[in-house]
């Protein structure tokens, strides 16, 4: 500690640089003084907001808006804090006027460090944290009680709805999507529909099962023209039979051209029948064919009705949400404790601001009397002679300090009169 040991020492070292410590403490409390002065105090107001569960449990009719609660107040969250938003608020309110030296990106930022959101999230159901926030706190920190309010409610209202807009667009972008897509698989299935329509047109299969009716009328007809062949078979019998039967010309000639007539009419019967069958083969022989395109269209058909179907069910779904949306059923927040103006500051005090300054000043100006020492180290005292070098001294001269004498302005100026220099000596003790 170099010559600074006892108590005394300290002392003595005080009483030596008294005005020099005397001078950097008051130094220092002015200093202070002006740093509490220009330090504006803060105020701190929060506004807490409950988010709610559906009122409605989603097994029965479930929300459109899927993702967890955190990521959507996250993204909410950036667009309050960015700086077209914030600029806003800036301009709204009137913020830091007291200070034009600051930019607009200087005063951008600070707003942004006087804002703050925190989530708090809630409890676990068994293992698995499905990032659901229960509350909501925001809290803004002004130069008056008042703005701190403000901007806490402000901050908070922008939170409510943006939350509500963005859970009502996104209910109505996923309705109008399903539309859209029920609509277009409508319009797939009317087409589809017409172009069937056509084929059958085209291959004269205007009526379904046409190729199995055809198929049955072809059999049909084989059976008829066999029938026919049969029966001409029986009239030709009949015909040959007829002179050896008939006695009697007349009547034989009779039969013979009845026969005759209702052999022409079987002819005809079989003209008309080969000619239909033949039309009906025909038309058999691209059956395959057409049978495997009719196959696809049916496979299309189906594939389009079944998506159609789903769109349906979601389309419906959509509605539901959107409802619930619109209704306030499904998740919305609620503010459960309102901003309300502080009664003091958060910020330390002038007072303690300058009193921690004057500590400060004086453990400063100590600590440079005490450096002065050092750099000084002489031996004053007889204790310091004894205990820096082990002799005692035999005698202690104090240190005597004379008093120059020095005229008074007024024997000056009557010094340098006429007979007055003498009057410039000293006097004699």
């Amino acid at each position: 500690m170099g010559p600074i040991y006892t108590l005394d020492d300290v002392i003595d070292m005080v009483r030596r640089h008294l005005r020099l410590i005397l001078g950097l403490v008051l130094l220092g409390c002015a200093v202070s003084v002006l740093y509490a002065q220009h330090t504006p105090h803060l105020y701190r107001s929060s506004e807490t907001i409950q988010i709610e569960r559906p009122k409605i449990a989603n097994d029965l009719a479930a929300s459109t808006v899927e993702g967890s609660s955190a990521r959507r107040l996250q993204l909410i969250q950036q667009q309050i804090m960015s700086r077209g938003s914030l600029i806003g608020l800036i301009e709204n309110y009137g913020l830091y006027r007291d200070l034009p030296a600051l930019t607009l990106s200087e005063k951008v930022d600070l707003l942004r460090r006087s804002i703050r959101i925190d989530g708090v999230a809630a409890a676990r159901e068994g293992f698995a944290d499905d990032g659901t926030i229960s509350m909501l706190t925001v809290t803004a920190e002004m130069p008056s009680p008042e703005l701190a309010q403000q901007i806490a409610t402000e901050i908070s209202n922008r939170t409510i709805a943006q939350s509500t807009s963005e859970r009502l667009d996104q209910s109505q972008a996923t309705l109008d999507f399903f539309r859209r897509r029920e609509e277009g698989l409508k319009a797939d299935l009317a087409a589809l529909e017409d172009r069937i329509a056509a084929f059958r047109n085209d291959n004269k299969l205007a009526i379904e099962g046409s190729v199995e009716f055809n198929r049955t009328e072809v059999a049909t007809l084989n059976q008829q023209l066999l029938d026919l062949a049969r029966e001409r078979i029986r009239v030709q019998r009949e015909l040959d039979q007829v002179g050896a039967v008939q006695t009697r010309r007349a009547t034989a000639e009779q039969k013979r051209a009845e026969l005759n007539a209702e052999l022409a009419a079987l002819d005809a019967q079989r003209e008309l029948l080969n000619a239909r069958l033949e039309e009906l083969t025909k038309t058999l022989d691209t059956s395959p064919e057409v049978e495997r395109q009719l196959a696809d269209f049916e496979r299309d058909r189906e594939t389009l009705q079944d998506q159609l179907n789903v769109a349906v069910a979601r389309r419906s779904d959509a509605e539901i949400g959107l409802r619930l949306e619109s209704r306030n059923n499904a998740e919305k927040l609620t503010v459960i404790e309102a901003a309300v103006m502080a009664d003091y500051p958060f910020t330390r005090s002038r007072k303690v601001t300058v009193l921690m300054g004057a500590l400060a000043s004086l453990v400063a100006a100590l600590g440079v009397a005490f450096l002065l020492e050092l750099r000084n180290p002489v031996i004053r005292t007889a204790g310091q002679m004894r205990r820096e070098t082990g002799l005692d001294p035999v005698v202690s001269i104090p240190v005597l300090k004379t008093k120059v004498w020095r005229p008074s302005l007024r024997a000056r100026i009557a010094g340098l009169l006429p007979g007055g220099r003498r009057r410039l000596a000293p006097p004699q003790d």
